[in-house]
Protein backbone atom coordinates (compact mmCIF):
# COMPACT_ATOMS: atom_id res chain seq x y z
CA UNK A 1 0.00 0.00 0.00
CA UNK A 2 1.08 3.32 -0.69
CA UNK A 3 1.91 5.85 2.23
CA UNK A 4 0.12 8.30 1.99
CA UNK A 5 1.97 11.67 1.44
CA UNK A 6 2.46 14.80 4.54
CA UNK A 7 0.69 16.93 1.96
CA UNK A 8 -2.23 14.36 1.29
CA UNK A 9 -2.15 14.54 5.19
CA UNK A 10 -1.83 18.38 5.83
CA UNK A 11 -4.53 18.76 2.95
CA UNK A 12 -6.98 16.57 5.12
CA UNK A 13 -6.06 18.48 8.41
CA UNK A 14 -6.78 21.23 6.65
CA UNK A 15 -10.52 20.25 5.70
CA UNK A 16 -11.62 18.22 8.74
CA UNK A 17 -10.86 20.44 11.46
CA UNK A 18 -12.23 23.54 10.06
CA UNK A 19 -15.58 21.51 9.42
CA UNK A 20 -15.34 20.98 13.81
CA UNK A 21 -15.15 24.56 13.76
CA UNK A 22 -18.07 25.12 11.82
CA UNK A 23 -20.15 22.99 13.71
CA UNK A 24 -18.83 24.49 16.63
CA UNK A 25 -19.94 28.33 15.30
CA UNK A 26 -23.06 26.97 14.42
CA UNK A 27 -23.84 25.11 18.15
CA UNK A 28 -22.98 28.53 19.89
CA UNK A 29 -25.22 30.23 17.59
CA UNK A 30 -28.26 28.20 18.81
CA UNK A 31 -27.41 28.65 22.26
CA UNK A 32 -27.06 32.87 22.56
CA UNK A 33 -30.98 33.60 23.05
CA UNK A 34 -32.28 29.99 24.37
CA UNK A 35 -32.06 31.82 28.05
CA UNK A 36 -34.36 34.45 26.92
CA UNK A 37 -37.11 32.61 25.07
CA UNK A 38 -37.49 29.60 27.18
CA UNK A 39 -37.96 31.77 30.72
CA UNK A 40 -40.52 34.33 29.05
CA UNK A 41 -43.28 32.05 28.41
CA UNK A 42 -43.29 30.61 31.78
CA UNK A 43 -42.66 33.69 34.20
CA UNK A 44 -46.35 33.62 35.23
CA UNK A 45 -45.89 29.85 36.18
CA UNK A 46 -42.78 30.08 37.87
CA UNK A 47 -43.94 33.14 40.10
CA UNK A 48 -46.75 30.95 41.11
CA UNK A 49 -44.14 28.90 42.88
CA UNK A 50 -40.93 30.86 44.04
CA UNK A 51 -42.77 34.06 43.70
CA UNK A 52 -41.42 36.55 41.67
CA UNK A 53 -43.41 39.48 41.88
CA UNK A 54 -43.64 42.01 39.66
CA UNK A 55 -40.18 43.63 40.33
CA UNK A 56 -38.80 40.61 39.97
CA UNK A 57 -40.36 39.32 36.57
CA UNK A 58 -39.39 42.90 35.34
CA UNK A 59 -36.20 43.12 36.75
CA UNK A 60 -35.63 39.43 34.74
CA UNK A 61 -36.80 40.86 31.67
CA UNK A 62 -34.25 43.75 32.16
CA UNK A 63 -31.02 41.58 32.47
CA UNK A 64 -30.50 40.25 28.84
CA UNK A 65 -30.11 43.31 26.94
CA UNK A 66 -28.22 44.79 30.07
CA UNK A 67 -26.06 41.62 30.36
CA UNK A 68 -25.33 41.72 26.37
CA UNK A 69 -24.42 45.25 26.90
CA UNK A 70 -21.89 44.82 29.64
CA UNK A 71 -19.95 41.93 28.05
CA UNK A 72 -20.17 43.71 24.97
CA UNK A 73 -17.50 45.89 26.56
CA UNK A 74 -15.66 43.67 28.91
CA UNK A 75 -15.42 41.13 26.19
CA UNK A 76 -12.62 42.37 24.00
CA UNK A 77 -10.19 43.46 27.47
CA UNK A 78 -10.75 39.28 28.77
CA UNK A 79 -10.20 38.49 25.05
CA UNK A 80 -6.79 39.88 25.27
CA UNK A 81 -6.01 37.51 28.00
CA UNK A 82 -7.76 34.45 27.19
CA UNK A 83 -7.44 32.63 23.79
CA UNK A 84 -10.54 33.14 21.40
CA UNK A 85 -11.68 29.57 21.82
CA UNK A 86 -10.86 29.11 25.32
CA UNK A 87 -13.14 32.20 25.95
CA UNK A 88 -16.09 30.40 23.80
CA UNK A 89 -15.87 27.05 25.92
CA UNK A 90 -16.39 29.30 29.65
CA UNK A 91 -18.88 31.55 28.12
CA UNK A 92 -20.79 27.59 26.76
CA UNK A 93 -19.83 26.39 30.45
CA UNK A 94 -21.39 29.34 32.11
CA UNK A 95 -24.84 29.01 30.18
CA UNK A 96 -24.93 25.38 30.80
CA UNK A 97 -24.34 26.41 34.46
CA UNK A 98 -26.38 29.36 34.68
CA UNK A 99 -29.23 27.40 33.61
CA UNK A 100 -28.61 24.26 35.48
CA UNK A 101 -28.64 27.36 38.70
CA UNK A 102 -32.02 28.73 37.26
CA UNK A 103 -33.55 25.08 36.99
CA UNK A 104 -32.96 24.23 40.41
CA UNK A 105 -33.85 27.94 41.97
CA UNK A 106 -35.88 27.77 45.06
CA UNK A 107 -36.24 31.72 45.89
CA UNK A 108 -35.86 34.85 43.35
CA UNK A 109 -32.47 35.23 44.46
CA UNK A 110 -31.06 32.21 42.65
CA UNK A 111 -33.02 32.81 40.50
CA UNK A 112 -31.66 35.81 39.13
CA UNK A 113 -28.43 34.76 39.96
CA UNK A 114 -28.56 31.88 38.03
CA UNK A 115 -30.07 34.58 34.63
CA UNK A 116 -26.80 37.04 35.24
CA UNK A 117 -24.53 33.44 35.06
CA UNK A 118 -26.28 32.59 31.98
CA UNK A 119 -26.87 35.59 29.97
CA UNK A 120 -22.97 36.34 30.55
CA UNK A 121 -22.47 33.59 28.68
CA UNK A 122 -24.72 33.88 26.09
CA UNK A 123 -23.23 37.99 26.25
CA UNK A 124 -19.40 36.52 25.68
CA UNK A 125 -21.18 34.52 23.10
CA UNK A 126 -22.23 37.55 21.10
CA UNK A 127 -19.27 38.93 20.96
CA UNK A 128 -16.72 35.82 20.36
CA UNK A 129 -18.66 34.51 17.35
CA UNK A 130 -17.69 37.11 14.59
CA UNK A 131 -14.21 36.62 15.19
CA UNK A 132 -14.46 32.96 15.01
CA UNK A 133 -15.82 33.16 11.90
CA UNK A 134 -13.26 35.64 10.49
CA UNK A 135 -10.62 33.69 12.51
CA UNK A 136 -11.45 29.78 10.33
CA UNK A 137 -13.08 31.09 7.81
CA UNK A 138 -11.94 34.27 6.21
CA UNK A 139 -12.76 33.65 2.61
CA UNK A 140 -16.11 32.19 3.12
CA UNK A 141 -17.72 35.12 5.79
CA UNK A 142 -20.79 35.59 4.12
CA UNK A 143 -21.52 31.59 3.73
CA UNK A 144 -20.17 30.85 7.28
CA UNK A 145 -22.64 34.20 8.85
CA UNK A 146 -25.36 33.09 6.89
CA UNK A 147 -25.54 29.53 9.25
CA UNK A 148 -24.96 31.48 12.04
CA UNK A 149 -27.32 34.08 11.85
CA UNK A 150 -29.79 31.14 10.99
CA UNK A 151 -29.00 29.51 14.22
CA UNK A 152 -29.41 32.39 16.29
CA UNK A 153 -32.75 33.08 14.91
CA UNK A 154 -33.48 29.42 15.79
CA UNK A 155 -32.05 30.05 19.03
CA UNK A 156 -34.49 32.59 19.61
CA UNK A 157 -38.02 31.27 18.26
CA UNK A 158 -37.83 27.20 19.13
CA UNK A 159 -37.68 27.57 23.11
CA UNK A 160 -40.50 29.88 22.91
CA UNK A 161 -42.68 27.66 20.99
CA UNK A 162 -41.44 24.37 22.94
CA UNK A 163 -41.98 26.33 26.10
CA UNK A 164 -45.02 25.57 26.96
CA UNK A 165 -45.75 22.28 25.98
CA UNK A 166 -42.32 20.94 27.53
CA UNK A 167 -43.70 22.37 30.82
CA UNK A 168 -47.23 20.83 30.21
CA UNK A 169 -45.25 17.77 30.00
CA UNK A 170 -42.78 17.81 32.65
CA UNK A 171 -42.51 21.02 34.98
CA UNK A 172 -40.58 24.37 34.00
CA UNK A 173 -37.86 23.50 35.91
CA UNK A 174 -37.10 21.00 33.05
CA UNK A 175 -38.29 22.94 30.15
CA UNK A 176 -35.73 25.73 31.55
CA UNK A 177 -32.43 23.88 32.48
CA UNK A 178 -32.90 21.12 29.72
CA UNK A 179 -31.17 24.11 27.15
CA UNK A 180 -27.69 23.77 29.49
CA UNK A 181 -27.19 20.37 27.60
CA UNK A 182 -26.96 21.86 24.51
CA UNK A 183 -24.75 24.43 25.84
CA UNK A 184 -22.60 21.51 26.94
CA UNK A 185 -21.98 20.40 23.87
CA UNK A 186 -21.46 23.45 21.86
CA UNK A 187 -18.13 23.51 24.08
CA UNK A 188 -17.50 20.43 22.99
CA UNK A 189 -16.15 21.33 19.51
CA UNK A 190 -13.55 24.54 20.85
CA UNK A 191 -12.45 21.99 23.75
CA UNK A 192 -11.17 20.28 20.95
CA UNK A 193 -9.90 23.28 18.87
CA UNK A 194 -8.29 24.30 22.56
CA UNK A 195 -6.18 20.90 22.60
CA UNK A 196 -4.62 20.54 19.45
CA UNK A 197 -1.74 21.73 17.94
CA UNK A 198 -1.74 24.40 14.63
CA UNK A 199 -4.67 26.21 13.51
CA UNK A 200 -6.47 24.99 9.96
CA UNK A 201 -8.50 27.59 8.29
CA UNK A 202 -10.10 28.03 4.97
CA UNK A 203 -7.61 31.05 4.05
CA UNK A 204 -5.64 30.84 0.51
CA UNK A 205 -2.62 30.03 2.78
CA UNK A 206 -4.03 26.77 3.88
CA UNK A 207 -6.09 25.53 0.79
CA UNK A 208 -3.80 27.23 -1.99
CA UNK A 209 -6.88 29.22 -3.33
CA UNK A 210 -6.52 32.45 -4.20
CA UNK A 211 -9.82 34.04 -3.96
CA UNK A 212 -13.06 33.52 -1.91
CA UNK A 213 -15.86 30.98 -3.27
CA UNK A 214 -18.87 32.62 -2.16
CA UNK A 215 -18.50 36.34 -3.34
CA UNK A 216 -17.46 37.55 -0.07
CA UNK A 217 -15.95 40.63 -2.15
CA UNK A 218 -16.27 43.08 0.79
CA UNK A 219 -13.32 41.31 3.04
CA UNK A 220 -10.54 42.52 2.66
CA UNK A 221 -7.91 39.72 2.33
CA UNK A 222 -6.75 38.54 5.27
CA UNK A 223 -3.39 36.49 6.16
CA UNK A 224 -3.96 33.19 7.90
CA UNK A 225 -4.05 33.96 11.92
CA UNK A 226 -0.98 33.23 13.70
CA UNK A 227 -1.84 30.60 16.91
CA UNK A 228 -0.59 29.99 19.82
CA UNK A 229 -0.16 26.78 21.99
CA UNK A 230 -3.14 24.91 22.75
CA UNK A 231 -4.67 26.55 19.35
CA UNK A 232 -5.76 29.99 20.45
CA UNK A 233 -4.95 32.77 18.36
CA UNK A 234 -1.69 35.15 19.39
CA UNK A 235 -2.51 37.93 21.42
CA UNK A 236 -2.02 40.89 18.70
CA UNK A 237 0.64 43.05 20.33
CA UNK A 238 -1.58 46.44 18.47
CA UNK A 239 -5.18 47.32 20.53
CA UNK A 240 -7.62 48.65 17.92
CA UNK A 241 -9.93 51.47 19.24
CA UNK A 242 -12.94 51.10 16.96
CA UNK A 243 -14.72 54.34 18.81
CA UNK A 244 -11.56 56.04 17.11
CA UNK A 245 -12.67 54.37 13.53
CA UNK A 246 -15.86 56.30 11.69
CA UNK A 247 -16.30 52.81 10.38
CA UNK A 248 -16.54 51.59 14.25
CA UNK A 249 -18.97 54.43 15.52
CA UNK A 250 -21.36 53.84 12.20
CA UNK A 251 -21.81 50.22 12.88
CA UNK A 252 -22.13 50.72 16.46
CA UNK A 253 -24.68 53.81 15.92
CA UNK A 254 -26.39 50.97 13.33
CA UNK A 255 -26.08 48.13 15.57
CA UNK A 256 -28.07 50.73 18.53
CA UNK A 257 -30.61 51.89 16.68
CA UNK A 258 -31.55 48.44 15.02
CA UNK A 259 -32.04 46.98 17.94
CA UNK A 260 -34.02 50.02 19.91
CA UNK A 261 -36.51 48.93 17.40
CA UNK A 262 -36.28 45.13 17.51
CA UNK A 263 -36.20 44.64 21.61
CA UNK A 264 -39.43 47.83 21.79
CA UNK A 265 -41.56 45.27 19.51
CA UNK A 266 -40.30 41.85 21.13
CA UNK A 267 -41.20 43.39 24.48
CA UNK A 268 -44.51 44.88 23.32
CA UNK A 269 -45.81 43.83 19.98
CA UNK A 270 -48.55 41.54 22.15
CA UNK A 271 -49.98 44.50 24.00
CA UNK A 272 -49.44 46.68 20.47
CA UNK A 273 -51.82 43.99 18.73
CA UNK A 274 -54.43 44.27 21.63
CA UNK A 275 -55.27 47.43 21.32
CA UNK A 276 -55.85 47.69 18.11
CA UNK A 277 -58.48 45.00 18.29
CA UNK A 278 -56.78 41.47 17.76
CA UNK A 279 -56.91 38.84 20.91
CA UNK A 280 -54.51 37.75 23.34
CA UNK A 281 -54.21 34.91 21.45
CA UNK A 282 -53.11 36.58 18.57
CA UNK A 283 -51.20 38.77 19.67
CA UNK A 284 -48.84 36.14 20.93
CA UNK A 285 -49.38 34.57 17.52
CA UNK A 286 -48.34 38.13 16.13
CA UNK A 287 -44.58 37.96 17.81
CA UNK A 288 -43.98 34.58 16.90
CA UNK A 289 -44.95 35.75 13.31
CA UNK A 290 -42.40 39.10 13.79
CA UNK A 291 -39.63 36.67 15.06
CA UNK A 292 -39.88 34.07 11.83
CA UNK A 293 -39.72 36.28 9.53
CA UNK A 294 -36.03 36.99 10.46
CA UNK A 295 -34.98 33.15 9.64
CA UNK A 296 -35.82 34.20 5.98
CA UNK A 297 -33.67 38.03 6.45
CA UNK A 298 -30.86 35.21 8.09
CA UNK A 299 -30.78 32.93 4.66
CA UNK A 300 -30.63 36.27 2.19
CA UNK A 301 -29.15 39.02 3.81
CA UNK A 302 -25.60 37.72 4.89
CA UNK A 303 -25.21 36.96 1.22
CA UNK A 304 -26.50 40.06 -0.33
CA UNK A 305 -24.10 41.72 2.10
CA UNK A 306 -21.19 39.67 0.55
CA UNK A 307 -22.49 39.37 -2.75
CA UNK A 308 -22.55 43.15 -2.98
CA UNK A 309 -19.70 45.81 -2.24
CA UNK A 310 -22.46 48.14 -1.08
CA UNK A 311 -25.36 46.62 0.83
CA UNK A 312 -27.27 49.80 2.09
CA UNK A 313 -30.09 48.18 -0.57
CA UNK A 314 -30.79 46.04 2.13
CA UNK A 315 -31.00 49.65 5.25
CA UNK A 316 -33.67 51.06 2.53
CA UNK A 317 -35.97 47.79 2.32
CA UNK A 318 -36.39 47.98 6.28
CA UNK A 319 -36.85 51.15 7.00
CA UNK A 320 -39.75 51.02 4.45
CA UNK A 321 -41.17 48.22 5.86
CA UNK A 322 -41.31 49.21 8.95
CA UNK A 323 -43.08 52.79 8.41
CA UNK A 324 -45.38 51.01 5.81
CA UNK A 325 -46.02 48.77 8.95
CA UNK A 326 -46.21 51.74 11.43
CA UNK A 327 -48.68 53.49 8.69
CA UNK A 328 -50.81 50.54 8.51
CA UNK A 329 -51.28 49.98 12.37
CA UNK A 330 -52.67 53.10 12.95
CA UNK A 331 -54.38 53.66 9.74
CA UNK A 332 -55.85 50.15 8.31
CA UNK A 333 -55.74 48.27 11.11
CA UNK A 334 -58.17 45.71 10.12
CA UNK A 335 -55.32 44.22 7.27
CA UNK A 336 -52.98 43.87 10.78
CA UNK A 337 -51.42 40.46 9.58
CA UNK A 338 -50.28 42.30 6.44
CA UNK A 339 -48.46 45.04 8.96
CA UNK A 340 -46.91 42.13 11.30
CA UNK A 341 -45.45 40.48 8.28
CA UNK A 342 -43.88 44.29 7.54
CA UNK A 343 -42.91 44.69 10.65
CA UNK A 344 -41.20 41.53 10.67
CA UNK A 345 -39.10 42.01 7.56
CA UNK A 346 -38.13 45.17 9.70
CA UNK A 347 -35.20 43.46 11.47
CA UNK A 348 -33.21 42.27 8.68
CA UNK A 349 -30.64 44.72 9.59
CA UNK A 350 -29.88 42.44 11.96
CA UNK A 351 -27.81 39.81 10.57
CA UNK A 352 -26.61 42.67 7.73
CA UNK A 353 -24.86 44.24 11.76
CA UNK A 354 -23.66 41.14 12.44
CA UNK A 355 -22.19 40.33 8.94
CA UNK A 356 -20.48 44.10 8.32
CA UNK A 357 -18.64 43.17 11.66
CA UNK A 358 -16.51 40.77 9.63
CA UNK A 359 -16.77 42.99 6.23
CA UNK A 360 -15.91 45.90 7.44
CA UNK A 361 -12.75 44.46 9.63
CA UNK A 362 -9.20 43.31 7.64
CA UNK A 363 -8.14 41.33 10.91
CA UNK A 364 -9.16 38.50 13.74
CA UNK A 365 -8.26 41.86 16.30
CA UNK A 366 -10.28 44.08 14.22
CA UNK A 367 -13.35 41.59 14.46
CA UNK A 368 -13.46 41.02 17.81
CA UNK A 369 -12.94 44.96 18.98
CA UNK A 370 -15.45 45.84 16.51
CA UNK A 371 -18.03 43.11 17.95
CA UNK A 372 -17.58 44.15 21.40
CA UNK A 373 -17.98 47.94 20.95
CA UNK A 374 -20.86 47.49 18.11
CA UNK A 375 -22.38 45.33 20.71
CA UNK A 376 -21.83 46.63 23.48
CA UNK A 377 -23.62 50.00 22.38
CA UNK A 378 -26.23 47.79 20.59
CA UNK A 379 -27.60 46.19 23.70
CA UNK A 380 -27.48 49.63 25.56
CA UNK A 381 -30.29 51.51 23.05
CA UNK A 382 -31.98 47.87 22.67
CA UNK A 383 -33.06 48.34 27.00
CA UNK A 384 -34.08 51.66 26.22
CA UNK A 385 -36.04 50.68 23.37
CA UNK A 386 -38.65 49.30 25.70
CA UNK A 387 -38.70 51.66 27.96
CA UNK A 388 -39.16 54.81 26.14
CA UNK A 389 -41.81 53.21 23.46
CA UNK A 390 -43.95 51.87 26.47
CA UNK A 391 -43.87 54.74 28.52
CA UNK A 392 -45.32 56.65 24.88
CA UNK A 393 -47.52 53.63 24.18
CA UNK A 394 -49.17 53.78 27.86
CA UNK A 395 -49.76 58.11 27.71
CA UNK A 396 -49.92 59.54 24.64
CA UNK A 397 -50.81 56.10 22.75
CA UNK A 398 -49.18 53.92 19.53
CA UNK A 399 -49.15 56.68 17.37
CA UNK A 400 -46.56 58.40 19.82
CA UNK A 401 -44.82 55.25 19.92
CA UNK A 402 -44.57 54.89 16.66
CA UNK A 403 -43.71 58.41 16.39
CA UNK A 404 -40.39 58.15 18.91
CA UNK A 405 -39.73 54.43 16.58
CA UNK A 406 -39.94 56.93 13.21
CA UNK A 407 -37.05 59.08 14.56
CA UNK A 408 -34.82 56.58 15.26
CA UNK A 409 -35.68 55.05 12.13
CA UNK A 410 -34.47 58.22 10.75
CA UNK A 411 -31.17 58.23 12.63
CA UNK A 412 -30.48 54.23 11.48
CA UNK A 413 -30.62 55.36 7.83
CA UNK A 414 -28.24 58.24 8.08
CA UNK A 415 -25.59 56.31 10.31
CA UNK A 416 -25.82 52.79 8.45
CA UNK A 417 -24.83 54.70 5.02
CA UNK A 418 -21.30 55.24 6.38
CA UNK A 419 -21.37 51.08 7.89
CA UNK A 420 -22.62 50.03 4.23
CA UNK A 421 -19.77 51.75 2.48
CA UNK A 422 -16.64 49.50 1.53
CA UNK A 423 -14.08 51.29 3.50
CA UNK A 424 -12.27 48.86 6.42
CA UNK A 425 -12.12 49.75 10.24
CA UNK A 426 -7.91 49.48 10.41
CA UNK A 427 -7.70 51.86 7.51
CA UNK A 428 -9.96 54.57 9.32
CA UNK A 429 -8.36 54.90 12.82
CA UNK A 430 -7.33 57.87 14.13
Amino acid sequence: MTPRSPRASSRQGALAFPLVALVGVVLVSLNLRTAVTSLSPLLGVIDAEIGLGAAGMGLLGMVPTAMFAVWGVLTPIVLRRVGLEMLTVLAMVAAAVGQLIRAAAHDPWVMGAGSLIALAGMGIGNVVAPPLVKKYFPRHVAAVSMAYITGLQLGTVVPALVAVPVEEAAGWRVSIGWWAVLAVVAAIPWIVEVVRPGVPTDSPRATGSPRPADGSTGSAPTSAPTSAPGGSAATPTRRIRPWCSPVGVALALFFGTNSLCTYAFFTWLPAVAESIGMTRAEGGLALAVYSAIGLVAALVVPWAAGRFEDPYAVVVVSVVSYLAGFAGLLWAPGAAWVWICLLGVGPSTFPLCLTLINLRTRTQAGSAALSGFSQGVGYTAASLGPLVFGMLFDGPGLGAGLAFLTVVLAIMTVVSRTACRPNMLEDTLR
